[in-house]
């Protein structure tokens, strides 16, 4: 088990566009009894209703989706290079048909009861705000429906108040 401490939100010196967007992250959802993670490659952080706050967007059809629907919390975990492997597993294997976490060698830890990987480096806990389907009704630009979601799978957008930072 490594040693995560408190980290203000404040002093916080990440690009999104790169921590997210092309580093990907693991968002965990449920409890110390049934939980799952995924890769997430869109989203973003900011302030929002007086809060600061993380925000994903997850497929309906993807199994965490239904551990994040279900509880109040979840976690936005950032990991090293090494681990990219484990991200590449964790977005492409199903919780439905084995548990992510052995696939991809990483150690379910808990805080708060909200899990979230061992391995990472850099842990947001979070307290679901808004959950925000987003539909064919509300794309605006019309190539958006053609371009991501030609199946209509499609996605609800999360938004999180982040209650902790921890980092290792």
């Amino acid at each position: 088990m490594h040693t995560f401490q408190p980290y203000p939100v404040e002093l916080l010196e990440m690009n999104p566009f790169i921590k997210i967007g092309k580093e990907w992250a693991l968002v965990t959802a449920g409890d110390k009894n049934d939980y799952n993670t995924m890769t997430v490659s869109w989203g973003g952080m900011g302030v929002l209703w007086g809060k600061n706050v993380v925000y994903i967007f997850i497929r309906e059809s993807r199994h965490t989706k239904k551990f994040i629907d279900k509880g109040e919390f979840f976690s936005l975990s950032f990991l090293g290079d090494a681990y990219k492997e484990a991200l590449t597993i964790c977005g492409k294997k199903s919780g439905r048909d084995c548990d992510k976490f052995v696939e991809a060698n990483l150690t379910p830890t808990f805080k708060l009861s909200i899990p979230y990987p061992d391995e990472s480096n850099l842990v947001m806990l979070c307290k679901k705000m808004a959950a925000v389907p987003i539909t064919e009704a509300n794309m605006i630009d019309p190539e958006l429906m053609s371009k991501w979601y030609t199946d209509n799978d499609m996605h609800t957008m999360y938004v999180g108040e982040i209650l902790e930072v921890l980092a290792r």
